[in-house]
């Protein structure tokens, strides 16, 4: 039986009595569509499966769920991927530390990390913090992966440092929703192997791509690398983090000197709920998608009829679109324009680094009333 959408359950009364900081960083008669929150109930097998654990007063620490289990089943029916090994598969506290872990780790103390710029903020702040030197590779203007760029940024930092040199690659990428191509994978594992350069691959995104584009998981191209993979999106589980840190059957050596530290696992919550999301959320999933492609497309239209000037690419994943606003001339960052005179709250484009400027990020994963109000009220003032 077709599921209803699920983006349009829940008015906006309802959701402004939500508690999460998507709805209670700004004011009641702000529209927030910034945060990666998508405005869904939680899917129902997840659901179940927490009231389970709560009735029966599961409520110790993470044992046996057999969340790697779900995830590996998952992962070879969605992307045929044909060399993920569970034994090389390890429950993390969430994407974030994962993939800070596994760059600290790769390139040691005082290493260099390549991030593709534009990108997701906590791609640098969560690194320096670590005292890695983060430097960017620019994505070209289509937000693809530019292989000049790759090259002489890895070129750069290998003259720059005596320690290690690690990639952190967005796949798809956030923000824009690029679905980078196998093609596009194997020129970047073949840079990095060339520069001596360890690629770590934030997969968060991966089960939200819209056909025809493919995911190519990083690790079926390159056996040397690690990828961080996590249902917290595409389920909307941002209040149970937790992740899966997945090693390549090359990255042995990577994969003995984590196992041999000491690290943070996923709380039970947390592996209770993606291992159903992963084994039984799949129904849900394809509804979530089918209504995401239809509000994409919707944005789209909107942004033609009301503010043409914005620049907008359809996204090929993800639910965060990425806004060129500098046709409009509000300066470097349209996002504070808009939330103090439209009141709409948008991601700063600065914040995601150089390419940044003059951008927003949009997320939309809501009702199509409030993404049709959002672009009203944006139009108002562009």
């Amino acid at each position: 039986m077709a599921q209803s959408n699920p983006l349009e359950q829940i008015p906006l009364e309802l959701l402004r009595e939500r508690t999460s900081i998507k709805w209670r960083r700004y004011e009641p008669d702000v529209l927030p569509l910034w945060v990666a929150e998508m405005d869904v109930n939680l899917a129902p097998p997840i659901a179940a499966a927490l009231q389970r654990a709560i009735r029966a007063g599961d409520t110790g620490y993470p044992g046996s769920t057999p969340f790697v289990e779900a995830f590996a089943q998952f992962a070879a029916a969605r992307w045929q991927w044909p060399t993920l090994e569970k034994a090389r598969i390890r429950p993390v506290a969430g994407v974030i530390p994962g993939y800070t872990d596994a760059l600290v780790e790769a390139a040691g103390p005082g290493g260099y990390v390549v991030v593709t710029s534009p990108v997701y903020p906590p791609f640098y702040s969560f690194l320096r913090q670590a005292g890695l030197t983060v430097v960017e590779a620019r994505l070209t203007d289509h937000l693809r992966l530019d292989p000049d760029a790759l090259a002489a940024t890895l070129a750069q930092a290998r003259r720059d440092t005596a320690a290690g040199v690690g990639v952190l690659l967005c796949n798809p990428h956030n923000p824009g929703g690029t679905v980078h191509t196998r093609a596009e994978l194997e020129q970047l594992a073949h840079l990095a192997r060339s520069h001596g350069a360890t690629v770590v691959s934030d997969e968060v995104h991966a089960p939200l791509v819209y056909a025809p584009a493919q995911f190519t998981p990083y690790l079926a191209v390159d056996g040397s690398g690690i990828a961080l993979h996590s249902a917290s999106k595409a389920w909307n589980l941002a209040a149970m983090p937790g992740a899966l840190m997945v090693f390549g059957h090359e990255a042995a050596d990577a994969h003995r000197a984590y196992v041999a530290g000491t690290h943070h696992a996923p709380g039970h919550f947390a592996a209770i709920a993606q291992t159903a999301a992963y084994s039984q959320g799949g129904p849900w999933l394809e509804a979530v998608l089918e209504a995401l492609d239809a509000n994409r497309h919707l944005l789209g239209s909107l942004l033609a009829e009301h503010i043409p000037a914005i620049g907008y690419r359809i996204p090929d994943s993800t639910y965060l679109a990425w806004l060129d606003c500098t046709a409009l001339g509000l300066d470097d960052d349209p996002a504070a324009v808009f939330l103090k005179h439209a009141r709409v709250a948008l991601n700063s484009g600065p914040t995601f680094g150089a390419g940044g400027a003059g951008h927003v990020r949009l997320n939309f994963a809501t009702s199509a009333t409030i993404i049709e109000e959002a672009v009203r009220r944006m139009a108002a003032v562009a």
